[in-house]
Parts: structure tokens; C-alpha cells; sequence
């Protein structure tokens, strides 16, 4: 490796951290929304880099000051960080390309360079959790994206808003809360917060049980980040009432970084060093991922909001990940991994054909949505494609994770039979709520009192579509996605790629 690549983890989190003082002070307030898009790009250069580094199995690792762990804070990147440094500054990227038209169109343009400065910090937060290897750091910078991201919810026009971000904010600080007594015991009985030292230090420890319930406490505060079910209760209004591209950027990435916390934590620390807890791992979140996938699917097929409806699918698709994830299996966390990357290209662009539809339609309902095909056909063929992914149809993104899952469950006998049931019956409930909304779009007749201009703007339109068109590139060519999630999954499993 280069000398200039070992920087590249600094890069990653200092690039949009140092260039929100600048924002601030930007005007007109085109600017701020250039200089961001091109802070944001960058960052996806180097998690690009970076991820290059990384493929055949190396991790890169950063001294911050030259002074090594763990002593010094130290910053490091693996398979498993990478792929979703890639989701977190891709969804940024693509989320701030299309949101110039509707963030002038929502927020007043004096208070543009707070809302771009508010999303570069929300970005250096995700990336900076993804990235550092010790475990309070991971809580500021937790801190650094929660904050902001309650300040991009609720910085849009609609008031409604406000509350959804007062439930976030309680919940999510509850959620961070639990997190550092969790930190706070380990540190309590091994003495350090760097997560390779505290690996080693736990295995010293003759008293468990501060661990066992350190354990709790840091799952329990990472599910309520994350929306796992019956955690979830602050997604949908959150994601609902914020402006539609703070929808695409946090729907793609918030409740993914979370999850990456949850694993991590649980399987390099805990489950290599308390007796059974694997099996405990299981029973607890197996429950949880199929009641996730049911329940939030039923609520999605009677849903009217269209983003409300994309918000409980959103809570179905992580209770897909844990699904994976409660198998403890190589093949089981490689499904719940490539689901995190292929999740994000689906709902990525579905949020983004809703912000094709925001520019032209006031109300996203279902029932407003009669007929729109006939005036944007090009929106609603990406919303067809990008449902499809979602699915899981053969040939897109979302296939390939489902038949990762589907295969990892058959190893596990009549268990698993039941597992591939739950599996079919969530594509089937997916089929339905997303075809009321094909229906209506394409089989409707356009309302009376509906007043649609024309197609989406041109610049939303592009990037909504290559998103969509990512979700076949990486259906029929998925070698990236499946060497990294392959590779993450053996680190999980203390394995060496």
C-alpha cells in the first residue's frame, strides 16, 4: 500500500468535517449546494479508494498523531467498513445531485448553507462511526449524525415535521444512552476503549456478568438506532415528513450504520468471549427479524402514504438483515450484508422516483397518484424497475441477497424451511404494496382536481435512473458486492479472508 493511502481514513472523515465551516459562510446559495455535492463526491472517491485497498482481505489502519493504539486514537477500514463507507458516501452523492430543485423550493434560501452544513456533518458522523476503532469516538460521532440528522428532518416546510424529529430525538437519545453504560462497563472492567484491546481484555475478565449485561445494554440502544422492531416507532413520521432527498440520504444509510454497530460489537466482542451467547444472539433477534418482516410488510400493504408505505418496507428490510445475521452462519452474514448494500440501491431509488413525483404532485398519496403515469412515464417505469429490486425478481440487486438468505436457511433444517416460508410470504407482501401503487399510476384514471405539468425535471430524472439501472448492474454482475459482504462475513466469524 501506498504511503498517501494509509491517510485515507483521516480523509474520510476530515474532508466533510473541515468543509462545513466554509459552507456556512457560502452565498448565494447555489454555492453551498456545490460545494457540498463536491465534498460529498469526494468522499465517495475515497471510500472508492479505499475499498480498493481493502478487497483482497488488508485492513488500513490510521494513527491519529502517530500515536498507536491503543494508547492513541486509531482509526481503521476493513471489508466490512467499506462496503458501507460505499453505501453511506454514495447515497450522500446521489441524494445531494438531485436535491438542488426541491431544497430551493422548500427551504428559504438564507437558511441553505445551514441545511447543506447540517448534511455534511450528518455525513462525517456516518463515516466516522464506520471508520474509527475506538468505541467512544463511535459515540460522538454518533452524536455529530443524530444531531444533524434531527436538524435535515425537520429543516424542510412541512411542520408536521417537528414532532416525528421530537420522537427521533427521544428515542434516538435513549438508544445512545444505552449505548455508553454499555461502553462504560466494559471500560469499567478491562480499562480500555479500543475495540481490538478490549477484544483481548475481555478474555481476562473473570466476572462475566458485567459483560452479559453490558451486552444488553448496547444491543438494546443500537436496535432503537437501527428501527428494529418493535424498536421502530420513530422511523416512519421521521422518514415521512423530511424533505424528500433527506429521505433518500437517510433512508439509504442511517438504520445501516446502526446495524453495522450491532454486528461488530456482538460478534467481535461478545460472542467470541461469553459462553453461549451465539445461541443467545439467535433467540433474540430471530424472533424479532420475522415478526420485523410480517408486521411491517401488513402495515406497508394498507399504508396510503406512499412515504410512509416506503418507510415500513424499510423496517421489513432490516428485519432481513437480522434475519441473516441470527443464522450465525458464513453464508447467513453474507446474505445479511449484501442485503445492506443491495437494500440500499432499491430504496435509494425508489426515494428517489418520490422525489421525481414531489416535484410535480403536492400530495404523495396513493389515491392523488390516479393516472401519472400518462404524464411521467419516465418516473414511473424507474419506480416499477426499482420495485422489482426490492422484490427480489431474478436479474436485479435484490435477488441476489434473498437467494443468499434463502440458501443459508436451508442448512438449518425444518427450522430453515420455516425461515424460507417467511422469506416468500415478505416478496409476496412486497408484490402487493407496491402494485397498489403501479395500479393506481398506470390503470387509474388521472383525477380531475390533479395538476400534473409534464415529466420530472431533467437533472432528477438522470440520477434516479442510474440508480435504478445500478440495481441491474449489480443483479447481474454482483462480484463486488458478494467478495466484500464475503469478506465482512469472515471477519465477523473471526475467519481470515
Amino acid at each position: 500500500m501506498s504511503a498517501w493511502a494509509q491517510h485515507l481514513p483521516a480523509l474520510q472523515v476530515g474532508v466533510p468535517l473541515l468543509t462545513t465551516p466554509i459552507i456556512v459562510l457560502l452565498r448565494p446559495h447555489g454555492l453551498a449546494w456545490a460545494a457540498a455535492t463536491l465534498t460529498s463526491c469526494f468522499t465517495f472517491f475515497i471510500a472508492v479508494m479505499l475499498t480498493l485497498a481493502v478487497l483482497d482481505g488488508q485492513q488500513v489502519q490510521y494513527s491519529m498523531g502517530g500515536w498507536p493504539a491503543p494508547h492513541g486514537i486509531a482509526l481503521s477500514v476493513d471489508a466490512f467498513s467499506a462496503i458501507l463507507l460505499l453505501i453511506v458516501t454514495g447515497a450522500s452523492t446521489v441524494a445531494l445531485l438531485a436535491a438542488r430543485q426541491i431544497v430551493n423550493a422548500e427551504i428559504e434560501a438564507s437558511r441553505q448553507p445551514l441545511f447543506y452544513t447540517a448534511w455534511l456533518l450528518a455525513l462525517a458522523g456516518f463515516v466516522g462511526i464506520l471508520v474509527s476503532a475506538d468505541a467512544f469516538n463511535i459515540f460522538v460521532f454518533m452524536e455529530i449524525s443524530s444531531l444533524a440528522s434531527y436538524v435535515l428532518i425537520a429543516g424542510g416546510s412541512d411542520r408536521r415535521a417537528l414532532p416525528a424529529v421530537f420522537k427521533y430525538l427521544v428515542m434516538g437519545t435513549i438508544g445512545a444512552t444505552f449505548y455508553l453504560i454499555g461502553i462504560g462497563l466494559i471500560y469499567l472492567m478491562t480499562g480500555t476503549l479500543n475495540l481490538a484491546d478490549m477484544e483481548v481484555r475481555i478474555r481476562e475478565v473473570s466476572d462475566q456478568k458485567p459483560i452479559l449485561v453490558a451486552a444488553g445494554f448496547i444491543t438494546i440502544g443500537l436496535a432503537l438506532k437501527a428501527a428494529v422492531f418493535p424498536l421502530h416507532l420513530w422511523l416512519p413520521n421521521a422518514y415521512t415528513y423530511a424533505p424528500v432527498p433527506v429521505t433518500v440520504f437517510l433512508a439509504a444509510c442511517s438504520t445501516k450504520v446502526s446495524l453495522y454497530l450491532l454486528l461488530r460489537f456482538d460478534f467481535f466482542l461478545f460472542q467470541p468471549n461469553l459462553l453461549n451467547h451465539n445461541i443467545q444472539f439467535s433467540y433474540f433477534i430471530m424472533p424479532l427479524a420475522i415478526l420485523a418482516i410480517l408486521a411491517a410488510s401488513s402495515l406497508a400493504m394498507i399504508e396510503r402514504n406512499l412515504k410512509r408505505l416506503l418507510a415500513y418496507s424499510s423496517i421489513a428490510q432490516v428485519g432481513y438483515i437480522l434475519l441473516g445475521a441470527s443464522l450465525v452462519s458464513l453464508i447467513g452474514l453474507t446474505a445479511s450484508v449484501i442485503h445492506m448494500f443491495n437494500h440500499a440501491l432499491a430504496k435509494a431509488a425508489l426515494f428517489l422516483c418520490v422525489a421525481c413525483l414531489a416535484t410535480r404532485c403536492v400530495n404523495l398519496r396513493i389515491d392523488s397518484l390516479r393516472g401519472v403515469a400518462k404524464q411521467m412515464p419516465w418516473t414511473m417505469a424507474a419506480f416499477l424497475l426499482a420495485g422489482l429490486s426490492l422484490i427480489g425478481v431474478p436479474g436485479t440487486a435484490g435477488f441476489i441477497s434473498k437467494w443468499y438468505l434463502i440458501t443459508a436457511a436451508l442448512d438449518e433444517g425444518l427450522l430453515g424451511v420455516g425461515l424460507i416460508v417467511v422469506v416468500a410470504a415478505g416478496s409476496l407482501m412486497a408484490v402487493y404494496y407496491l402494485w397498489r401503487v403501479i395500479e393506481v399510476a398506470y390503470f387509474d384514471k388521472t383525477n380531475e382536481g390533479t395538476k400534473i405539468v409534464g415529466e420530472a425535471p431533467l437533472g432528477i430524472l438522470v440520477v434516479c435512473w442510474l440508480v435504478v439501472l445500478s440495481n441491474y448492474y449489480f443483479g447481474l454482475a454482483p462480484w463486488l458486492s458478494t467478495t466484500l459482504s464475503s469478506a465482512a462475513a469472515q471477519i465477523l466469524l473471526g475467519q481470515v479472508p
